[in-house]
């Protein structure tokens, strides 16, 4: 994961070339807490901590990714609210969620459960023509894996000709019901935090394929991002035209870092690392792989043309 957090360095020098926290004023719930909670998110959902396995330090996390020990236990923390990982005093993180991917089988027409992006994303990304058009709350999970797919075409592992995104998030004015405070609805301090991961998310997807098409000039990259008045209750990713990821968005309870020191009891939904349904569409018009995609698809460019702006 070195050559990625590379890329974060060269994308942005303010936001993580800066990586002695104590020169940021802290950051505890801010970009550097959202960035390592992220990175360790990825890791965990490709393996690199597998299932039951112990997380580095937080002393070496915390060395690792240039931020304070206080802010790496405020990651911590975090996972451990969202069932990441399980700590124990003097034992260290254990991880103790894992994604499960069931085995391919020989047919195209192959409906798998459990699927999650990262591994069929990749798949996606070598071929020469790579079309996303995605639907979800925040561009958080895709920002995530989409930097593991720069760093590919930047090492030249994979050489896609070109690069299609269409995304489509809620419109910004839209109260929609979570993340919201448990106890107080008119907290507004979820809200703007929600608002404030989208916008770097989206940004930072613009900069890091930005960044591709600079540094390799034969991959055509084009992004288009789209908001519409609707309040997400699943995710949806359709890759290249012929397969479909959708997951619903569960609802949970949990503590969400607002500021130095202080959590909130909210209502959220959890994001990077769910659990998909991949359908994939073959040559039978009526198979359901097929219609599956078909309608998904014609859903997705309905509400793109008509309802988003």
């Amino acid at each position: 994961m070195r050559e990625l957090t590379e890329i974060g360095l060269r994308l942005d020098g303010e936001r993580y070339g800066r990586c002695v926290e104590a020169q940021q004023g802290g950051d505890g719930g801010g970009r550097e807490f959202h960035r390592v909670a992220d990175e360790l998110r990825a890791r965990m959902t490709n393996g690199t901590y597998p299932l039951r396995s112990f997380l580095p330090s937080q002393r070496d996390l915390a060395e690792e990714f240039g931020v304070s020990r206080d802010t790496v236990s405020r990651v911590m923390r975090e996972l451990a609210h969202e069932g990441w990982i399980a700590s124990r005093q003097g034992s260290g993180s254990r991880v103790v969620k894992k994604q499960r991917t069931e085995p391919a089988t020989p047919k195209v027409t192959r409906q798998l459960r459990g699927a999650t992006l990262g591994p069929l994303l990749s798949e996606a990304f070598e071929q020469p023509e790579v079309t996303l058009d995605v639907y979800t709350l925040t561009s958080e999970s895709l920002d995530a894996h989409i930097r593991l797919q720069a760093e590919r075409i930047l090492q030249g592992s994979i050489a896609p000709r070109h690069i299609g995104l269409r995304m489509l998030l809620p419109s910004e004015e839209l109260v929609l019901p979570y993340p919201r405070a448990k106890d107080d609805k008119d907290d507004d301090r979820l809200r703007i935090r929600l608002h404030e991961i989208t916008n770097q998310r989206t940004e930072s997807l613009s900069e890091v394929l930005g960044l591709v098409q600079s540094e390799v000039p034969s991959v055509d990259v084009d992004i288009q991002i789209r908001h519409a008045p609707l309040t997400p209750a699943f995710k949806l990713y359709l890759l290249n035209g012929v397969e479909a990821l959708h997951g619903p968005y569960e609802v949970i309870e949990r503590q969400i870092a607002v500021g130095a020191g202080e959590e909130v009891a909210a209502f959220d939904v959890l994001g990077l690392g769910a659990t998909l349904t991949r359908h994939v569409k073959d040559e039978d018009a009526h198979s359901p792989g097929t219609v599956f995609v078909d309608s998904w698809q014609a859903w997705f460019d309905s509400v793109w043309n008509l309802l988003a702006e």
